[in-house]
């Protein structure tokens, strides 16, 4: 096999990881239901170390209503979808205080919808740009989807985000990020597995290195802080 075909093939088996399709229009006025669409992830860069998330094309940009509807109907499935309650690398997250009134379009997520997650520990992170450094143990995780102009909703790999002691990464601010794919594979954490498919993740971050690392969801879209 000649190392062009070798690495496209390898490229197109890391591709299908991005986007798991689980439903396909339905009839008119219905939206989306259950079955398959044809959307792929745009990759970017080498697979086994990108130059950043995966992005998805063909897609639609939703109404805060309809991203809303969408993701009522699919969360569980999203969340099994990543091995939710039955892998160690799949936090529960379902449990956590979401911190999102709607799904929204992340362009720096590949462009996919989605929801902002953090478990007790991380409470503070309601606080927004008030939060501070947060401590040690905090967890916070992004589940993602996308819907394409056929009507199929894909869903799109799980982020987390973890605080480690001090001295674990000064570069990232003691943050280890991972990720998984929703097909439920584990596809890198920082210092572990997959370390450089990851990498990309601390020089993306280190733009908010002021609020300890920090993205916070849109503020039209803020739950109101406690």
């Amino acid at each position: 096999m000649s190392n062009s075909l070798s690495q496209a093939l390898g490229a197109a088996a890391a591709l299908s990881l991005f986007a798991v399709s689980v439903s396909g229009p339905g009839a008119a006025g219905e939206g989306p239901r259950p079955g398959w669409s044809a959307q792929l992830a745009q990759i970017s860069g080498d697979p086994e170390k990108p130059r950043r998330h995966f992005r998805v094309k063909n897609t639609l940009r939703l109404s805060n209503e309809e991203a809303s509807r969408i993701y009522r109907e699919m969360r569980d499935e999203i969340y099994r979808a990543y091995g939710g309650g039955t892998r160690e690398t799949t936090p529960p997250f379902r449990d956590w205080a979401l911190f999102n009134t709607a799904p929204y379009r992340s362009a720096t997520h590949g462009a996919r919808y989605v929801n902002n997650y953090a478990n007790e520990i991380a409470r503070d992170y309601g606080r927004y740009e008030a939060a501070g450094v947060l401590p040690v143990g905090s967890l916070l995780a992004k589940d993602s989807f996308s819907v394409t102009k056929e009507g199929g909703v894909d869903i799109g790999p799980l982020f987390v985000m973890e605080k480690m002691p001090a001295g674990f990464n000064r570069v990232s601010g003691d943050w280890r990020y991972s990720m998984i794919m929703p097909n439920g594979e584990f596809f890198g954490e920082t210092k572990g597995r997959g370390a450089q498919k990851v990498e990309y993740c601390i020089g993306c971050h280190l733009a908010k290195e002021d609020q300890d690392h920090l993205f916070f969801v849109p503020e039209n879209l803020r739950v109101p802080r406690p």
